[in-house]
This record gives structure tokens, C-alpha cells and sequence, in this order.
């Protein structure tokens, strides 16, 4: 159930960018999720479409999302490879001297809004 905890620290992020940029209406909101993060991707949306509705910017976005792929580094030799494939233990050497290099993180991308001349502007918001 960390999907909600997630949510709801997202759309308040979201919201109190929107208000520091003077920004009516976010229109979508591109979210990269490591492939081991433990997000089940089909979960979070349902959390994202019940809890935008309580943020005016968000009601009407859509959130898009990317997956970062996994991978692992071999201390041992020097080599990385893929996390979900090989788990810990590394496919060239058979080492576990290994550690996670990506994949288990979850990045706010990029906020696109909705402009007083009705275009979209994507946003690249550091948070």
C-alpha cells in the first residue's frame, strides 16, 4: 500500500509547484519508476485518478509513466548487468559482491501545463 504514500506525496509536491509557479491546471505529469522500486504500476494510476480530484491543478492530468530498468554492478568484476534477470548474484562472475546501480528509484520528470494562451509548455521543475 506504499503506492498511496507516494500519491500522496506526489500531488501535494505537484500542488505546491503549481502554486509557487502560478500555475492553474497541470495537464500531465511524466513519473520514470524503477522497475524494482515495488510500485505496481497498475495500483499507483488508480491512486493517481482518485486522489487528483483533490487538488484543483491536478483534477484534469494524466500521469504518464516511464520505467527505469533495473541494473546491478559486480564489485568483483567490474561488469553490470540486469537486476530482474540475474537477481544478486552476477551472471559473469557468480559473485554476490554486487550492488543496485538503478531501478529502485522514482523521478518526477516532467510537468506539462496548461498556458493562458491554451498551449501546452512542458516543464522541467526541479523538486
Amino acid at each position: 500500500m506504499h503506492e498511496l504514500g507516494v500519491i500522496t506525496h506526489l500531488a501535494k509536491t505537484l500542488n505546491d509547484v503549481a502554486q509557487e509557479q502560478n500555475i492553474q491546471s497541470i495537464h500531465s505529469v511524466t513519473l520514470q519508476i524503477g522497475e524494482v522500486s515495488g510500485i505496481m504500476t497498475d495500483y499507483f494510476v488508480d491512486c493517481w485518478n482518485w486522489f487528483k480530484k483533490k487538488y484543483p491543478p491536478l483534477v484534469e492530468s494524466e500521469l504518464i509513466l516511464e520505467t527505469i530498468h533495473a541494473v546491478t554492478f559486480c564489485d568483483d568484476c567490474q561488469k553490470t548487468y540486469e537486476t530482474v534477470k540475474y537477481g544478486k548474484t552476477c551472471p559473469y562472475c557468480h559473485s554476490e559482491n554486487t550492488y543496485l546501480v538503478t531501478g529502485d528509484e522514482t523521478i518526477i520528470k516532467q510537468i506539462e501545463v496548461l498556458t493562458e494562451d491554451d498551449e501546452l509548455d512542458g516543464k522541467n521543475i526541479q523538486v
